[in-house]
């Protein structure tokens, strides 16, 4: 992981309202929806490890869950400390998630929405994974976000930016080795990270010792549907593609269309 790279692109403070705009509006919605699926009932303990600015923590907060808050990012903590949304945090510290600070067996669940692509080495993610279950109780759940290995092809083609040969390079190369590498941090592109197959995704969780691990596409189809903001500013569209995405969200001959999967794993 290149912490300048990603000082570089989270010092522009993409992070903190991201969640809020666009199909990312869907993201936050279906990742939401999975916790509650998964998630131990509150007052559980969840760690939040790269949880950034915390808007999966102060959701957690408002259902009454206890939340700790970790990010590699230090601008990211800071602005966590100082908002009073997050008041109610045990914790937020910024840490690595290859080695936590948090002893055995403390929490209930913890969630990686973060960790799997920006550790770019397959042993780093595996090193995540296991901190993550070595804090977790038995019986306990680990939740990790990854990025499918076509996510950025799919945006460049829906964009056009297939067009520069910059990107169409950078687009290759990740295809081909997951390593999502921009050229040049000037061109505000998503920063240094790592796309994965399914496959890899379910290889690392099984290497962490997880004995049992489910994905879950998270945007699904609704990664590709066009003027998103107004098919979510109708409520009654809006709900008619969630129950789409929810009803195909196991099908794997689709997960690479959607941006992100979610894989569950059981502690």
């Amino acid at each position: 992981m290149s912490s300048d790279l990603l000082n570089s692109y989270y010092a522009q403070d993409r992070e903190h309202k991201r969640l809020l705009h666009g199909s990312n509006q869907l993201e936050f919605a279906r990742t939401t929806e999975l916790m509650v699926r998964f998630l131990p009932a509150a007052p559980a303990r969840v760690l939040d490890i790269g949880g950034g600015t915390g808007p999966y923590a102060r959701w957690l907060l408002e259902r009454s869950y206890s939340v700790q808050l970790l990010d590699a990012m230090p601008n990211h903590i800071a602005r966590a400390q100082q908002d009073p949304t997050l008041a109610g945090l045990e914790s937020a510290v910024v840490g690595d998630a290859r080695a936590l600070p948090y002893a055995a067996a403390s929490a209930d669940a913890a969630l990686l929405f973060g960790p799997l692509y920006h550790l770019t080495g397959r042993a780093d993610r595996v090193a995540a994974l296991k901190e993550a279950r070595r804090c977790v109780k038995a019986g306990g759940v680990v939740l990790a976000a990854a990025i499918t290995r076509t996510a950025s092809a799919l945006d460049g083609l829906l964009a056009g930016m297939d067009a520069d040969p910059r990107f169409a390079a950078m687009r290759d190369h990740t295809l081909h080795t997951g390593l999502h590498l921009p050229p040049d941090p000037a061109l505000g592109w998503f920063t240094e990270a790592y796309f994965h197959s399914s496959a890899e995704v379910k290889a690392e969780f099984q290497d962490a010792g997880f004995s049992t691990v489910a994905l879950y596409a998270v945007e699904g189809m609704g990664n590709i549907v066009p003027d998103f903001d107004a098919l979510w500013a109708d409520s009654e569209r809006r709900e008619r593609l969630l129950d789409l995405v929810r009803r195909t969200e196991t099908d794997p001959h689709l997960w690479g269309i959607s941006a992100h999967l979610l894989a569950v794993g059981q502690v």
